[in-house]
């Protein structure tokens, strides 16, 4: 989204070059005054780091962050796989937490085959809703991997699909692939349908619009390490397509443009 302009509107008065990059793992080199007890040099860790502060984001070999963005990372982890954590589970975690649905609810979520949809499917199950998650032919046993309840097919119709399996209507929609005013018509009177690509609405019968984005969670200390321990019980799986030398940081994101990748691309510094 920042290489697209999507962040355009968290960056007034900034002048390029911008560094992206919310997502690190890696190890502790240095620690500021005052942090103490909870980190520690030499320690293996994930941060998720604000891309507009000043010190930029995380596409670089040293990252300096504030302490309560920094968790230790997932017990017998690879870096690649714990750098998945932060911006994405943590996006799929403010979805969830913004639709607040009760335990045996249900939640659909769209884009599941992606990195926050997958994430999302995930953590509703641990939640204890019932998931109804979009998928192509080729993903859906990958999908119920993840712990959906009901896949179906995605793109026009997905609405009536969905109020097939559910005639009254969802409560509430993790949108992850921007099918916007296609599933409007899924969600019950007065649900919630959460915007991960910025969609504001407007949609009609008091369905609220929520567009989410995970710097509202930059120093949610507490959460980065609870979605960092379930990845360590087995609860959030994460999935690297690819690990690229960060020279090729340019091939990464044609790869992410092309589409159809089954996990992140990864930039490794050292």
């Amino acid at each position: 989204m920042l290489r697209t302009g999507g962040h355009a509107v968290r960056m007034t008065g900034r002048r390029p070059p911008f560094v992206p990059g919310m997502d690190a793992a890696g190890v502790i080199d240095q620690l500021g005054p005052g942090v103490e007890g909870r980190l520690a040099v030499g320690q293996r860790v994930v941060a998720l780091v604000l891309f507009t502060g000043p010190h930029g984001g995380a596409y670089a070999e040293q990252v300096v962050v504030p302490a309560e963005s920094v968790v230790p990372a997932p017990e017998g982890m690879g870096f690649p796989e714990a750098s998945t954590l932060p911006m994405n589970a943590m996006t799929a975690r403010l979805a969830l937490d913004v639709l607040d649905l009760p335990p045996g609810g249900t939640v659909a979520v769209t884009g599941a085959v992606g990195a926050v949809g997958g994430y999302a499917v995930e953590l509703a199950r641990a939640d204890g809703l019932m998931v109804i998650a979009d998928a192509a032919p080729r993903d859906g046993e990958t999908v119920r991997g993840f712990g959906a309840d009901h896949v179906v097919g995605r793109g026009a119709g997905i609405a009536e699909r969905i109020r097939t399996l559910v005639p009254e209507g969802v409560a509430g929609v993790v949108d992850g692939s921007a099918q916007t005013t296609e599933l409007v018509p899924a969600i019950s009177d007065g649900g919630t349908l959460v915007e991960l690509r910025g969609w504001p609405g407007p949609a009609e019968r008091g369905i609220r619009v929520c567009p989410v984005m995970v710097p509202d969670r930059i120093g949610d200390t507490a959460g980065l390490d609870t979605l960092c321990r379930q990845a360590e019980a087995g609860v959030l799986t994460p999935r690297v397509a690819q690990v690229l030398p960060a020279a090729e940081a340019a091939r990464a994101h044609r790869l992410l443009e092309a589409g159809g990748l089954r996990g992140r691309v990864v930039l490794a510094f050292s």
